[in-house]
């Protein structure tokens, strides 16, 4: 477990809720990836990530799925991608990633609370 913060220090990740709108097979990455554009609603826009989840997923099964991400994190250039948000995920057994998600729709752009 990680050491204890406080819910100011909680407070300043900003974890939203936004739909995959494109989602596309990402050669350069170092490890296997897909390239995702993510609608987080009007206010924070249209984002693109780099994400390590070919094993669970296929570009096709993400159009249109609902994702967590963190959009306060400085923008991260992995290859020829600008990386503008770190979708949230978790391990399985062999290692490879579980998208993190809502359980129901959300508005895009709502916050975690």
């Amino acid at each position: 477990m990680a050491d204890e913060i406080t819910y100011a220090e909680f407070e300043r990740v900003d974890i939203r809720v936004g739909t995959i709108v494109e989602a596309s097979p990402f050669p350069q990455a170092r490890k296997p990836a897909f390239k995702l554009l993510i609608d987080f609603g009007a206010e924070i826009g249209l984002k693109t990530s780099s994400a390590q989840i070919t094993v669970h997923y296929t570009p096709e099964s993400l159009i249109g799925r609902q994702v967590l991400g963190v959009v306060n994190f400085p923008p991260r250039q992995i290859g020829p991608v600008r990386s503008q948000v770190l979708t949230l995920g978790f391990e399985d057994e062999a290692g490879a990633i579980v998208l993190a998600a809502t359980d129901k729709p959300v508005a895009n752009g709502k916050k975690l609370m």
